[in-house]
């Protein structure tokens, strides 16, 4: 079993930074592409940002020069440093990982998700 746990999140003024957490854990193989996507209330679910295995890294418009994503390897951990967050940024921030696991399955894996919430 596999599991992504999201940590960093919380309540932070306009133009403020916060840096959000995913570490990875379990029977885990490899672990490809990582990513972050956020849901505010009453609006779907959309990619933040991701990044491959490679460190190839892909933004959404609203966040590209404020939002950066990385990746430890050694650490199975992904990060994303938010700075100049808006109140728009307010949402439930999930954790996402392509993974295989030990027994060689393949698993999309979600995080449980962590709140952040920018005050104007």
């Amino acid at each position: 079993q596999v599991q992504l746990v999201e940590s960093g999140g919380g309540l932070v003024r306009a133009g403020g930074s916060l840096r959000l957490s995913c570490a990875a854990s379990g029977s885990i193989f490899s672990i490809n592409a990582m990513g972050w996507h956020r849901q505010a209330p009453g609006k779907q679910r959309e990619l933040v940002a991701i990044i491959t295995n490679g460190g190839s890294t892909k933004y959404a418009d609203s966040v590209k020069g404020r939002f950066t994503i990385s990746r430890d390897n050694a650490k199975k951990t992904v990060y994303l440093q938010m700075n100049s967050l808006k109140p728009e940024d307010t949402a439930v921030y999930y954790c996402n990982a392509d993974m295989w696991t030990s027994n060689m399955d393949y698993v999309n894996q979600w995080g449980q998700g962590t709140q952040v919430t920018v005050s104007s």
